[in-house]
């Protein structure tokens, strides 16, 4: 193996587009292979503001996260984390207090292997290697029993994910799970593709990803889907918007009213 792919994990498929690696090569991240670059550029032809998209997300969850610390929110579940870039949950929240603790969850082997990599030195965080749609695993994993207390608020996250859940995956149920173990006063910060303003580029790109044989599928939803995965939880103001539109004037912004046609983005919170 070469000295620039030694962060593979045995067994992983290179042959087939993951979606964790196109999303970190279009945030400018290394961690992904020629059938990850090639299915991005792809989707960023249907596209041409993906990367814009994956910006909006990031500079939201940051603003997100800020916003939750300043609740009183001193514990993070970051769900379908990703390959870590910069600007990651536990540098934000350790940022404000360092006893903040953080708990990332991906599916992905080479997400978590390089989380694992980037955490072995930073104390009150962990890795779990689970897909969310097994819920009793990630409850039960050994991060999630050691650091989080779901006897206290929780700060749950969901960035770009839940689009990647189709309707037989049983999402809003799902998403009952998770919300009814959380403690009152916990947050839910989500960010999830429709189609209500760019329908035919979202169609383009499920076409383009099934085409690609990625195992993941996009299902974009409509605004009352995603209120549907929220549930009875409140949601704060602005309440369900554009990702650059969630307190706009809040440090890390993003003005791109085009980009922000394709996902909504919220935080609400458990009474």
């Amino acid at each position: 193996m070469t000295r620039t792919q030694d962060w593979i994990p045995p067994g992983v498929d290179i042959t087939t587009p993951s979606i964790a690696r196109v999303y970190d090569y279009v945030l400018g991240g290394s961690h992904n292979f020629a059938v990850d670059r090639d299915t991005a550029e792809t989707l960023k032809r249907i596209a041409p503001g993906l990367r814009r998209v994956a910006r909006l997300n990031r500079a939201f969850m940051a603003r997100a996260v800020r916003y939750q610390m300043a609740q009183g929110i001193r514990q993070f579940l970051d769900i379908g984390s990703g390959i870590p870039t910069v600007g990651n949950v536990h540098e934000i929240a350790q940022r404000i207090d360092p006893a903040c603790r953080v708990v990332y969850l991906d599916r992905d082997p080479v997400a978590v292997a390089h989380s694992e990599l980037m955490l072995e030195q930073t104390p009150g965080t962990g890795v779990v290697h689970a897909d969310m749609r097994d819920f009793e695993r990630v409850i039960g994993s050994a991060a999630v029993r050691q650091l989080i207390d779901f006897d206290e608020p929780v700060g749950l996250l969901f960035m770009l994910v839940l689009h990647w859940l189709p309707e037989e995956s049983k999402p809003v149920e799902l998403m009952g799970d998770y919300r009814d173990l959380l403690a009152p006063g916990s947050y839910l910060a989500l960010t999830h593709a429709t189609h209500d303003e760019q329908k035919q580029d979202l169609e383009d790109l499920g076409d383009a990803i099934r085409i690609s044989r990625s195992a993941d599928q996009v299902t974009p939803r409509t605004y009352e889907e995603i209120l549907a995965l929220i549930g009875d939880f409140e949601l704060v103001e602005p309440g369900l918007v554009g990702c650059a539109d969630w307190r706009a004037d809040g440090p890390g912004a993003i003005a791109d009213p085009s980009s922000n046609d394709y996902t909504y983005a919220g935080v609400a919170r458990k009474t």
